[in-house]
């Protein structure tokens, strides 16, 4: 499980996924049969810091050993 703090601190997010496009992050929440829900969790400088902070969250759940995994959106 994955919950992440959007980078304007609005939103606390259980995400499914989480994939970069262009300088935004984006959370992957939900799946109906008509519809899919994302919404954008932070945006970036450039797409290079956007795959940074991407990094930064895998690492985060790579070193976590919990069920749980919490990670907040940088600011910059």
């Amino acid at each position: 499980m994955l919950w992440i703090l959007t980078q304007n601190k609005q939103s606390l997010m259980n995400v499914k996924d989480v994939s970069v496009k262009g300088k935004h992050i984006v959370g992957f929440v939900e799946n109906s049969l008509l519809d899919q829900w994302n919404k954008i969790m932070g945006k970036y400088e450039s797409n290079e810091r956007a795959l940074e902070v991407l990094t930064e969250i895998f690492a985060k759940i790579d070193k976590s050993d919990g069920a749980a995994v919490t990670f907040t959106m940088p600011e910059r």
